[in-house]
Parts: C-alpha cells; structure tokens; sequence
C-alpha cells in the first residue's frame, strides 16, 4: 500500500493541472466548434475503417479504426464533470456521446446493407467476438477507464492513449450493431451494443474514481455539487452493477459450455481408440446438444457407451447427435 500511496501522491492534480485538464476535455469557447468538427470527421473515419475490418474480418484494420476512435474523449470528459459536480459539462459531454453512438450504428447499418459479399455471423472473428461479451471484458473495460483517465490527466503519458484506445475498444462494438441490424441479426446486434454499454460505464466508473484519487474532487467545492457528484456516481454504480448481471451469466454459461466440450472430447477420444474411426468434429455450441461427426470404416461404436461415459462426466443427460462418414479403400495397383 506504501507504493500505491506514493505513486498517487506523486500524480496528484494541482490546481494549476486542473484548467490544463478542462481544457482538454471540455470543448468550449471560440475552438468549440473545431473540436467537434475534428471529432466527428475522425468518428466518420474510424467507423469506415471499422466496417471495412469487421466486413472483411480483418483484425489489422479494425485495430486501426480503434487507434484514431475520438469517442472515450467524451465519455472521459463526462466522469470528470461529474466529480466536479458540473451537471452541464457532463450533459453537453453526453450528448456527443449519443450523437457519435448513433452516427456510427447508422453509417455501420447503411454499410451493411449496400455490401454486395455474403456476411457469415458464425465465422467471422470480429462479429463473433463482440456478440458475447462477459465479465472478463468488464474488468478489462475498468482497468481501461483508470488508464485513460489517468493518460489524459498527465502530458507527460499522453502518448499511452492509442493503446487505451485499442484496449476499450469502443467503435467496432457498435460497427457490429449496426451491420447485425442491417441483416437482421437482433440477437448479435445486442450483445454487441452490450459490449459498448459495458465500456460506457466501465470508464464512467473507473475513470471517474480515478479523478477523485488524483485529486479533481478538489473543484466541486460547495455541498451543491458534492451532493451532484454523490447522486451521479451512484446512478453509474447502479448502471455498472445491472451490466454485470448478463455479463456474468454470459460467463457462467460460456464456462459451462467450455467444460461440457472439454470432456466430450476426452471421452470421444477414449470412445473411439482402436474402434477404427477418428473423430472428424465435436460442436457443443447448441444448446443441451453435441454433435459428433466420425469417419471410418466397419461397424461405428456404440453410442449409448458414448452417452453413459459423458454422464459420469457431467453429471446430467445431454442429447447427443452421431453422423457417421464411412470410408471407403482403394488401392493402385490394386494388391494380389
């Protein structure tokens, strides 16, 4: 704890380090309007760099769209209104945040719907990725909201941003929603808006107890806006908190799933020795069923063996589904 306190002490805002910081973050005055002009041109570019990566499933591009993503800006920016209890700096920040949030599900919608290649929602890397997302991406989301609060409050780590921003990935969830909307994907469309709302209130959260410790509470100095301050970082731990619920059932059955395919697949292997058949495919993904694909010759193993010996495993029945591919011999020149 001694390091810990001597790092934060050593990182403390100053109240000369406070204008510095508002001005990064809260677009106002005569350069109001550059800002935003700069935010939403670099918005439009990563969400057609974002599509183009999901559409062409393409990890590089879409790493690229995360590294010139404008959108944690805003969303930083509102967590640090919020600690100074400065209600219309975090509305004005807010309200970019759902203008850039519906800009990009349009533009993301309109791609979708005009690309003339068939979109496979089972196979590719960057939908499948952001459909379900879990705790794992909650906590990873929360370091990210400390990261980036705390790169934007020090210049001299400012340089650590477009790894923050490849971290939180903010753009490509919300590509996702709106090429899944655009082929009628509901049910992909929101896990991945999930996914967006988990790192919207993970960095609400995160970033703004970051500002506390670092010392920004010091601006919201009447009971006012301490009471403001109180009042919103209480509705973000209620919003954190109703994310975290699907996110953990998501991961108790993503962990349920992974155990169930874990031993299938040692008792297939034990199932099929020296039976003369090999085991072609194992898919667990539906649900309460497995399917088993096999190829070889004579006569297939028993499947009910097959069934009994999972049983013991799991501890409860699961429908099993057998295909069986015969294979036929040959050979050339043929043998005497």
């Amino acid at each position: 704890m001694g390091i810990v306190s001597k790092i934060i002490d050593d990182n403390k805002l100053t109240p000369e380090d406070i204008p510095k910081l508002e001005g990064k973050l809260f677009w106002e005055g005569p350069k109001r309007r550059i800002n935003l002009e700069r935010f939403a041109m670099l918005l439009l570019l990563s969400t057609i760099i974002a599509n183009y990566g999901v559409l062409k499933d393409s990890t590089a591009t879409v790493i690229g769209a995360m590294i010139i993503a404008p959108l944690m800006v805003p969303i930083v920016a509102a967590a640090a209104a919020l600690v100074m209890g400065d209600l219309n700096r975090a509305g004005r920040a807010l309200l970019v945040v759902a203008a850039g949030v519906s800009g990009v599900i349009l533009v993301a919608f309109v791609s979708g719907a005009i690309h003339p290649i068939f979109i496979s929602f089972t196979t590719n890397s960057q939908i499948i990725g952001r459909v379900s997302p879990s705790l794992g991406d909650l906590i990873v989301a929360l370091a990210s909201g400390v990261a980036g609060a705390f790169a934007v409050s020090r210049d001299d780590v400012a340089d650590s941003l477009p790894g923050v921003a490849i971290s939180i990935s903010l753009v490509p969830p919300l590509a996702v929603t709106g090429i899944s909307l655009s082929h009628g994907e509901f049910l992909a469309a929101s896990g991945s808006f999930l996914l967006f709302i988990t790192n919207f209130f993970s960095i609400l959260l995160a970033g703004g107890l970051t500002f506390v410790i670092l010392g920004l509470s010091l601006a919201a100095t009447h009971d006012l806006k301490k009471s403001i301050r109180r009042k919103a970082f209480i509705g973000i731990i209620i919003g954190t908190s109703l994310v975290a619920i699907p996110l953990t059932l998501s991961s108790f059955r993503v962990a349920r799933q992974s155990h169930l395919e874990y031993q299938a697949q040692i008792v297939a292997e034990q199932w099929l020795d020296q039976t003369g058949y090999d085991l072609v495919r194992l898919d667990s993904s539906l649900k309460n069923r497995i399917e088993l694909v096999i190829t070889g010759t004579g006569t297939p193993p028993s499947l009910s063996e097959f069934g009994g010996a999972l049983k013991e495993k799991i501890y409860r029945d699961i429908q099993i589904r057998l295909k069986v591919i015969p294979t036929s011999v040959e050979y050339y020149p043929k043998l005497r």
